[in-house]
């Protein structure tokens, strides 16, 4: 099919990708993905209108809902945004989110004047190729950017003709991260204007007893440390029972305005901030807990009664010549505060680095020893060897008062000044570690931990960061083994290098925005790694427990929380055995087994498996591709959007005819499909079990509903070779949707006729019915009141429906004889 037969619009979302395409409009039909600010009211309006016709500048958002259920610490929210254009004229509309940086979004929808668009999942390069045959076919698109600190946003355009309507739906998922004794859920609000029906509602649904459940003062998102109690959101908070709350924030449009205005936000422009919730669990002290459904379980491991290990902190801090008076004014700030984090028996060293290295003597500062020294103090070839030999380096201090005097008043000597030697410094740290294990002060084994933070990239010594990774990497193993944490500092650091610095050794990075809360970020991040509790931890399983996430962790620290999940099939024969260093000695912990769970833990699974593949792909030089191709598999067959596959988004063709290739009466002959090409491709019989085992981008909506009612087949990633023949599209059909591979939970209550037993009795599902009765329903997976509709034709709420339990609360009946689905109203 060729491109100008067909009006096909991509919409990519890659968040690894940091170009910014800016392609023109050319019809009232376009559809735009930006990663640039909404459109002034002068690009929205058309030329030659009168002010009479340009008011209201944009449409107006009558509505927007967030509904996040957390279920076990795993968080699937959904953002339903409506909009109207009010105006006489033509206008753009544009849904704006701002998504946390650990979350895949899992699915797109929209609709706009009545036809819905819905989001499908690609690998990346396939959807790129696509993406630039519509650019060069005129239409446009662009991509998500990062906006906020630690988020990315996610933005799209649609073009309302007068008194139309729109309405967008954006559903993303990420595992809450266990931080400071809690987890955090943060929502971001910034839809650009006051919202007249403003929702929050976050229901939290646990394995065990939930405690701790607030929402503190709102967020800027872009400072800390500002709680103050004018931006207390006045939240509802209910607790159901001991493992289940719901938290509701309902601000009108004055207080949204009075908190815009406490937030430091134009109040014409609405809120703009983050709504937090935070809670904990109680929790095995020990072995924590498994959690177990469908095959899938989930560990979480958190204990709490064990002492923090001693431990032994190398500061590397980076003093060269751009660090500049004010980042090292707030580098001073924030050690302060840190050093007073110290417990007693640690150990610590100071090293600081610019053009050479110098390792700090408290009680002696003009016998601190710098690397290299003398005659080659100034320059130092790159290829040179880092050798110690005839180097004494100052002992590491004990934590004491009078030390920590000591080191205060040293770290308010620092200065900007020189190059940035990252390979020296980072050797030099290490071998401080080294000498404190051998020459011990006393008889206590201490946890290293090194500390690493620089606000550029190397400039003196060995400047590749790739021979840098390899060099650190093979000396920092074995039994003398640190984990280092990287922290880079403002807009110059290369924060791609010391992300894959720290994952390579046991470590993470965090970045620290170069902002009046600088020092604040910094002791946020020592608080984290303050008090490590285990070294050494490894989960063991049974023989029979398959495709397991990572199970080894060189350290864990107090107020954190490990993870572990993967196959066990019907249940745990035994339990699995956690081993690690303590205080004294290793310890043998096992955790307690829940054999039902309420959430998704095969998605979880899922989540957690690609996040470590993306990792392991960023710090390995070996089998890249086929680490990329099990993260891209995975992310296919689970619909996430992530750096290796992409959202993409099909605008219906405004004629009826389009050239593309044939299909059977398998598959309707009611829809097209963009495949490997631009392309559009059909799908004969014979390779029907390659279609439905692959997500595609469709396009489609709700008139001639026809789905298999087999099982699914085994998911492939081959592409079928079709063959070439015209077909008629119609702008109204219904994409061939396999609901077993989508809704996997549906074989539980389906029974062998394809019946569905439910609670209240033995129902149809209607795969090959069409039913057009306008039956009102209360409550939709949504929150609203929606109508009946038969499930197959209301996918843009499959990724709300979770399990066998979520769909039984919504279902309504359809003739007596079908079950339904609430299904959200469409304006």
């Amino acid at each position: 099919m060729g491109a100008n037969h067909m009006r096909i619009l991509l919409l990519w979302t890659i968040f690894s990708v940091k170009e910014i395409f800016a392609v023109p409009t050319d019809s009232q039909h376009s559809l735009v993905v930006s990663s640039t600010e909404p459109p002034t009211s002068e690009e929205s309006n058309e030329e030659n209108v009168s002010p009479s016709d340009i008011t209201p500048t944009v449409p107006q958002i009558y509505q927007m809902h967030v509904k996040s259920n957390i279920s076990n610490r795993f968080a699937h929210t959904t953002v339903t945004s409506r909009v109207k254009n009010i105006a006489r004229n033509s206008q753009e509309a544009t849904f704006s989110i701002v998504l946390p940086e650990t979350a895949f979004i899992s699915g797109f929808s929209m609709e706009v004047a009545g036809k819905n668009y819905t989001a499908y999942v690609k690998e990346k390069e396939e959807a790129k190729r696509d993406y630039d045959q519509a650019v060069a076919s005129g239409f446009s698109a662009a991509h998500v950017a990062v906006s906020a600190r630690d988020s990315n946003r996610f933005t799209v355009s649609v073009n309302l003709e007068p008194e139309t309507n729109a309405a967008f739906y954006l559903t993303y998922e990420e595992l809450l991260k266990r931080e400071d004794g809690h987890y955090e859920q943060i929502i971001n609000l910034h839809p650009g204007q006051p919202i007249k029906d403003l929702n929050v509602e976050v229901l939290i649904t646990e394995s065990r007893k939930v405690i701790d459940v607030k929402a503190p003062p709102l967020r800027s998102g872009n400072e800390i440390g500002g709680d103050k109690d004018d931006l207390d959101p006045r939240a509802d908070l209910e607790i159901i029972n001991d493992k289940t709350a719901i938290v509701k924030f309902s601000p009108n449009i004055e207080r949204q305005k009075q908190l815009a205005h406490v937030l430091g936000t134009n109040e014409d422009e609405g809120l703009a901030g983050q709504f937090v919730v935070q809670y904990d669990v109680e929790r095995d002290p020990n072995g924590g807990e498994v959690l177990i459904q469908d095959g899938y379980f989930v560990h979480f491991f958190a204990p709490t009664e064990l002492a923090p290990l001693p431990k032994h902190v190398v500061f590397v801090l980076d003093t060269s010549g751009s660090m500049g008076r004010q980042k090292t004014q707030q580098l001073k700030a924030a050690m302060h505060k840190i050093l007073e984090q110290l417990h007693n028996k640690d150990l610590f060293s100071l090293v600081e680095f610019n053009t050479n290295v110098k390792v700090w003597d408290l009680n002696h500062a003009e016998s601190s020893v710098w690397y290299p020294n003398g005659e080659n103090y100034n320059y130092r070839d790159k290829r040179d060897e880092i050798t110690f030999e005839g180097f004494e380096f100052p002992s590491a201090s004990l934590v004491n008062p009078d030390n920590i005097k000591k080191v205060k008043d040293t770290v308010s000597q620092l200065a900007a000044t020189g190059g940035t030697d990252i390979h020296t410094a980072l050797r030099v740290g290490l071998h401080l570690v080294e000498l404190a294990k051998d020459h011990k002060v006393d008889e206590v084994n201490r946890q290293p931990i090194l500390v690493f933070l620089t606000d550029g990239e190397p400039t003196i010594g060995l400047t590749s960061t790739e021979e840098i990774l390899n060099k650190i990497s093979e000396y920092n193993v074995g039994l003398r083994r640190s984990p280092i944490f990287a922290l880079s500092f403002g807009n110059g650091a290369d924060r791609d290098f010391l992300q894959k610095l720290a994952l390579r050794n046991s470590g993470f990075s965090k970045h620290i925005y170069e902002a009046a809360d600088a020092a604040l970020q910094l002791e946020d991040f020592y608080r984290q790694i303050s008090s490590p509790l285990l070294a050494n931890v490894t989960f063991k399983y049974e023989p029979s427990v398959t495709s397991l996430t990572k199970t080894e962790f060189p350290i864990h620290f107090g107020g954190s929380e490990i993870v572990v999940s993967g196959w066990c099939g019907t249940h745990l024969r035994k339990p699995p055995i956690i081993f690690g260093w303590g205080v004294k000695d290793r310890l043998t912990l096992k955790p307690a087994v829940i054999e039902r769970s309420v959430s998704n833990v095969e998605r979880l699974w899922a989540y957690m498996q690609i996040k470590q593949l993306l990792e392991k792909k960023e710090t390995t030089d070996k089998d890249k591709e086929d680490i990329k191709k099990k993260a891209l598999d995975l992310a296919l067959k689970y619909s996430f959007v992530t750096p290796v596959s992409s959202l993409v988004v099909v605008k219906p063709n405004d004629t009826k005819t389009t050239d593309t290739e044939s299909t059977t009466d398998d598959v309707p002959s009611s829809f097209a499909h963009a495949g490997r090409s631009s392309r559009g491709r059909g799908f004969s019989g014979r390779n029907r079990e390659s279609f439905f085992g692959k997500p595609h981008f469709l396009m489609y909506s709700k008139k001639y509903p026809r789905y298999p009612s087999r099982s699914p087949p085994a998911f492939s990633l081959s592409t079928p070779k079709p063959k070439e023949k015209a077909v008629t599209v119609e702008e109204e059909s219904t994409p061939p949707v396999d609901l077993l591979t989508t809704l996997p939970w549906l074989k539980d209550i389906l029974n062998d006729n394809g019946i569905l037993e439910l609670p209240s009795g033995k129902y149809k599902m209607g795969l090959k019915e069409t039913i057009t009765d306008d039956v009102d329903c209360p409550k939709t997976p949504l929150n609203a009141v929606g109508h009946c509709s038969l499930l197959h034709s209301c996918p843009e709420i499959y990724a709300l429906l979770t399990s066998s339990d979520v769909f039984v609360q919504h279902v309504c009946i359809l003739k007596n004889e079908y079950a339904g689905i609430c299904c959200p109203k469409r304006s």
